[in-house]
């Protein structure tokens, strides 16, 4: 298996930077279409703990869109052949010192 090949690293790259535009601007479709539609899909936030792709989007859906914008650091990438990749990155909101993390994986649609 090979690590990190350049033009997955661009791809996966490029997705996470479209579900972060998404994110702090609120785009709801964006964001439902970059989630596994599944059950077995998971998002753990800072006050709540969802499980399965409908439970995520009624989130999104009710959630406030005020005070979404933020820094991200020490985001790192690992791709692992042409089909599985890894997201991590801290991020910090605007006038807070609380550091928050974020982890995500992507796969290859079939």
């Amino acid at each position: 298996m090979q690590i990190n090949l350049p033009e997955v690293v661009a791809e996966v790259t490029a997705a996470f930077q479209r579900y972060e535009a998404a994110l702090v601007s609120n785009d709801v479709a964006v964001l439902d279409e970059l989630f596994w539609n599944s059950a077995h899909t998971i998002r753990y936030g800072v006050t709540e703990n969802l499980y399965g792709y409908e439970a995520i989007a009624s989130f999104r859906a009710n959630r406030p869109a005020t005070n979404l914008a933020r820094t991200l650091r020490n985001t790192v990438i690992t791709t692992y052949g042409q089909d599985f990749a890894t997201v991590n990155t801290e991020f910090q909101r605007q006038g807070s010192d609380k550091v928050g993390r974020q982890s995500q994986n992507l796969a290859q649609n079939s």
